[in-house]
């Protein structure tokens, strides 16, 4: 009889528990981590971005979706103002494949030198890629442009990731040279 009454509690318990559980909210699209201004985050602004739930920054703006433009989704550089030296141009880097997604950043130039790094396309499919994404992202935004090249640290807990942005970082600033 005793053990009844303790089953039919424990029981009655983990049900309370599990109807408490809210439901996760529908995918949206992945907003464009950025570091130029009119960017959707800022460097070290530390917000997630993505696929499992819409994150918003801390100051309360919301992040926009990623542009569908040929320039971001494409391998081609745009030109801002023209290829001249002191032109303001934007040069998407090539897509590189990790173990956990697509990594591909966009460069805003003033010449040669690096303005703004857009990440338009980087993993997303978990939760944890988001956590992840959401502050790694944004370090190396600003890493690159304190470098203003390629040759960036990765981040610890982001090394897929880092190495991915590396590598489309490169491809996109050889090809602005070339």
């Amino acid at each position: 009889m005793r053990r009844a009454v303790v089953t039919s509690a424990a029981t009655a318990a983990g049900v309370v528990l599990l109807l408490s559980l809210k439901p996760h909210e529908a995918p949206g699209p992945a907003p464009v981590i950025g570091s130029g201004p009119g960017s959707a985050t800022g460097a070290g602004s530390g917000t997630g971005a993505g696929s499992g739930a819409d994150v918003s920054a801390p100051s309360g703006t919301a992040p926009s979706p990623a542009p569908s433009s040929p320039a971001a989704s494409g391998s081609a550089p745009s030109a801002g103002t023209g290829a001249g030296t002191g032109a303001t141009r934007k040069v998407s880097g090539n897509t590189v494949n990790t173990r956990y997604g697509p990594v591909q950043v966009q460069v805003t130039l003033a010449g040669s030198r690096i303005t703004a790094v857009d990440v338009v396309k980087y993993p997303t499919a978990e939760r944890r890629d988001l956590e992840i994404n959401g502050s790694a992202l944004p370090i190396l935004n600003q890493e690159a442009i304190t470098a203003q090249s390629a040759r960036i640290d990765v981040v610890s807990g982001a090394t897929y990731t880092s190495d991915g942005y590396v590598r489309s970082l490169q491809s996109a600033l050889d090809r602005a040279r070339g």
